[in-house]
């Protein structure tokens, strides 16, 4: 089991930056955080979840959504068990709960990929 425990959301104004964490622990027996990949989904008011961005187990290899490419950036530091949300130039239509999302696979964009969910961040963008 991995519990996922995101941390950082807030309330912004457009244009404004806001970096999300998200830490994991513990890590099943024999695995280490550096064997999965994570991503990023997030959930607005009345919309469905969406794929907003997710990172190779190394790092090396990144994938975003077409709305958030060029303004978002995911890294990750293993050693420290946390995968970080570089989000950029906000906009009101950000506005969501952002969720981290662990997989024992790749790195894709779908949420049936991912076996393990935290609980998730608000964050709010105000025009």
């Amino acid at each position: 089991q991995v519990q996922l425990v995101e941390s950082g959301g807030g309330s912004v104004q457009a244009g404004d930056s806001l970096r999300v964490s998200c830490v994991a622990s513990p890590v099943d027996s024999g695995r280490t955080f550096s064997n999965y990949a994570m991503a990023w989904f997030r959930q607005g008011p009345g919309k469905e979840r969406e794929f907003v961005g997710s990172i190779s187990w190394s790092g090396a290899h990144t994938l975003f959504a077409e709305s958030v490419r060029g303004r978002f950036a995911i890294t990750r530091d293993n050693a420290k068990n946390t995968v970080y949300l570089q989000m950029n130039s906000l906009k009101p239509e950000d506005t969501a709960v952002y969720y981290c999302a662990a997989s024992n696979r790749g790195y894709g964009s779908n949420w049936y990929e991912y076996d393990y969910w935290g609980q998730g961040t608000q964050v709010t963008v105000s025009s």
